[in-house]
C-alpha cells in the first residue's frame, strides 16, 4: 500500500483533497475531499431586502462577482415581475463580457497553461516566456479596467441592482478603454491559435453537457437550459431534473442530472451547445484550425475558453463603440410576495438562483447551485476514467496528471464551499 500526499493543490482556488486507493490499475476509492467549512450564504440571505441580495451574493467570488449578481437580479426580477429595456440588457452583456475577460485569461495563461507546457507555476512560465505572461496580464487587467467602468470597482462591483443599474458609466471612460479592447481582440486571437498547437492529453468521455441556449446569439444570461442528451427546460424548472445531493468527503453539493448520472457545465458544455451561434470572429478562427463539435476532450476546454475571450473582446468592442444611453438606468420595482428562478452563464458554467420574498420584499428563502458544485461529480467521474491509464507510472506522475485533470475544470472551490491534498494508496 503506498499513499501520495499533496499538501495543497496550486492553481486553483479554494481548499480541499483527493483520496484515491488503487487495487492494481484499478479504482477501487476516489474522493474529492472538499473540506472547507459552509459559508452559508443561502442562511444569511434570509431577511434581507432583495436590492440587498446582488451586493451580498457578489462576495461569495472575487473572480466571478458577476454572474453572483446577475443570476440573483435575474431570479429576483422574475419574482417580482420586471421588465428592463434594451439598453440596460446592453450594458448587462458588457457588464458579464468583463468578467470573462479577466477570468478566462487568468486560467488559460496563469492556471492551465502551465501543465500543458510542463511548467510547476507562471512564474517559471515567466522565466521562459516573459513577453507571452506581459499579454497575458494585460488581456486580464483590460477586463478589470471595464468591469471598475461598468461596475465601479473591478471586484465586487456596486452598480448593478434589481432593475438595472444604478448608473450609466462615464461614456468618456468607456471610450477611452477602446484602444484597449481593439489590442485585445487582436491578442487574444493570437492567444488562442497559439493554444490550438498546445499538447493535450490523450483522454476523451462521453458527456452530458448543460448549459443555456437561446436561439438568438451565444447565451451567457437568456434562454432555457440546454441538455445535449435531453433537450431544453425551462429555467424555472431546472431543479426538477438536475438535483443537488450530500456526500460524506464533501462540504459542498454534489449534483446528477435526469437519469441519475454526473454532467458537466462550464466553456466546453457553452461551445458544443451553442458552437453555432459564435460570433464571426470566433467563428473563423474555429474555422481556421478546423475545429468543430463536440470536443470530449476536458483538457481542451482550455480551446472553447479562448473563443469566448476573442467573442469577449469583439462583443465589448462593439457595445462601447455604440454605446450612447439616452433612458433611465433603471426600471420602477415594486416588492410584492412571490417566488422566482433565473439563471446565467458564469466562466466556469451554469450558476442557478431561487429566491421567495414577501409582502415587503425580504427574503424568505434562497437557493443558489454554482458551476463547480455541479461538476465535483463529474470531474470524480473523469478521474476514474484518467487513472486506469495511468496507474503504472511513478506516483508523482499520477498525481500531477490527477491535478492537471482538476485545474482542466477550473474549479472555485470557495464558490461551491475547496483543492487539493491528494492521499494514494495501492494495494
Amino acid at each position: 500500500m503506498k499513499t501520495i500526499q499533496v499538501p495543497a493543490l496550486a492553481r486553483v482556488e479554494g481548499e480541499g483533497g483527493l483520496f484515491v486507493r488503487l487495487e492494481g490499475e484499478q479504482v477501487a476509492e476516489l474522493k474529492l475531499n472538499i473540506y472547507e467549512p459552509p459559508r452559508f450564504f443561502e442562511g444569511f440571505l434570509k431577511g434581507r431586502h432583495f436590492q440587498e441580495i446582488p451586493d451580498i451574493t457578489a462576495r461569495i467570488c472575487g473572480i466571478c462577482p458577476v454572474a453572483y449578481q446577475m443570476s440573483s437580479i435575474l431570479a429576483l426580477e422574475k419574482a417580482l415581475g420586471v421588465a428592463v429595456t434594451d439598453e440596460i440588457t446592453i450594458l448587462r452583456r458588457l457588464f458579464y463580457a468583463a468578467e470573462y475577460m479577466e477570468s478566462h485569461a487568468l486560467h488559460i495563461f496563469m492556471l492551465q497553461a502551465p501543465d500543458l507546457l510542463g511548467h510547476q507555476s507562471a512564474l517559471s512560465l515567466a522565466a521562459e516566456n516573459p513577453e507571452l505572461v506581459k499579454k497575458a496580464l494585460r488581456l486580464k487587467k483590460i477586463g478589470n479596467d471595464l468591469l471598475k467602468t461598468v461596475g465601479g470597482r473591478s471586484v465586487h462591483p456596486v452598480n448593478a441592482c434589481v432593475g438595472g443599474f444604478y448608473r450609466w458609466p462615464e461614456a468618456a471612460a468607456l471610450q477611452a478603454l477602446i484602444p484597449d479592447l481593439s489590442w485585445g481582440l487582436e491578442a487574444a486571437s493570437e492567444a488562442f491559435l497559439w493554444a490550438s498547437e498546445l499538447d493535450y492529453p490523450d483522454f476523451e468521455e462521453d458527456y452530458e453537457w448543460v448549459a443555456l441556449h437561446s436561439d438568438s446569439r451565444y447565451a451567457t444570461m437568456e434562454g432555457s437550459v440546454r441538455s445535449s442528451i435531453h433537450g431544453d427546460l425551462d429555467v424555472v424548472d431546472f431543479q426538477k431534473d438536475y438535483v443537488e445531493f450530500q456526500v460524506p468527503h464533501s462540504t459542498a453539493l454534489h449534483s446528477h442530472g435526469r437519469d441519475g448520472g454526473p454532467y458537466m457545465v462550464g466553456p466546453l458544455a457553452r461551445f458544443n451547445l451553442n458552437f453555432e451561434l459564435l460570433r464571426p470572429e470566433a467563428a473563423a478562427l474555429a474555422a481556421r484550425i478546423g475545429l468543430s463539435v463536440p470536443i470530449k476532450n476536458p483538457y481542451k476546454s482550455l480551446l472553447a475558453r479562448g473563443l469566448e475571450l476573442v467573442q469577449s473582446y469583439a462583443e465589448a468592442l462593439e457595445i462601447v463603440r455604440a454605446f450612447q444611453p439616452s433612458g433611465a438606468c433603471h426600471v420602477p420595482v415594486t416588492p410584492r410576495s412571490a417566488e422566482g428562478a433565473g439563471a446565467s452563464e458564469a466562466p466556469r458554467g451554469l450558476l442557478f438562483h431561487r429566491y421567495r420574498l414577501d409582502d415587503a420584499g425580504l427574503v424568505e428563502a434562497a437557493r443558489i447551485v454554482p458551476p463547480t458544485a455541479q461538476n465535483l461529480s463529474r470531474i470524480e467521474a473523469d478521474l476514474r476514467g484518467l487513472l486506469p491509464g495511468i496507474a503504472h507510472q511513478p506516483d508523482e506522475d499520477i498525481s500531477l496528471a490527477c491535478e492537471a485533470l482538476v485545474r482542466a475544470y477550473d474549479p472555485c472551490i470557495s464558490c461551491s464551499t475547496h483543492f487539493l491534498t491528494l492521499d494514494l494508496k495501492r494495494t
